[in-house]
């Protein structure tokens, strides 16, 4: 089985919006490494578990805050997970530093997950009314 990316997305009330809110954030702060990155791809990946588990979080939040959930947003947020699970499980466990053959396998693993959060970054943003403030994030790297 096979998931795409959402194509659309309308937020129902207000918690929805903010569940969309923290969503978009959250994927934008830990898709990346930072400048801190010890050489090894489990180093990489750890930023992907805290993003799980704030999906995680945000979904059990949500819907704990609705009477019934947007199926939506829902599917957004497991796609996600999904499709970064893969990544997780290949690459958790490696502690061993990369050369370049594992470079180049893990930066292709990355570049998939990364294509599909940048849908879905997309999506977030325009769906929810801050494009122009997405555009701020990417132009400054906050």
């Amino acid at each position: 089985m096979f998931w795409f990316a959402p194509v659309s997305w309308t937020p129902h009330d207000e918690a929805e919006l903010i569940a969309g809110w923290r969503l978009w954030l959250e994927l934008g702060d830990r898709t990346w490494p930072s400048a801190a990155w010890d050489g090894t791809a489990a180093d990489v990946v750890r930023p992907l578990r805290e993003l799980v588990a704030a999906c995680d979080e945000i979904e059990t939040g949500y819907r704990g805050a609705v009477d019934e959930p947007s199926e939506a947003f829902i599917r957004i947020i497991q796609f996600l997970v999904w499709t970064v699970s893969t990544v997780i499980e290949l690459w958790a466990d490696d502690e061993v530093p990369l050369d370049a053959e594992r470079i180049a396998l893990l930066h292709a693993d990355l570049a998939g997950f990364a294509e599909q959060a940048e849908r879905v970054l997309e999506l977030l943003a325009v769906s929810g009314g801050w494009t122009g403030l997405a555009a701020e994030h990417r132009r400054t790297g906050r």
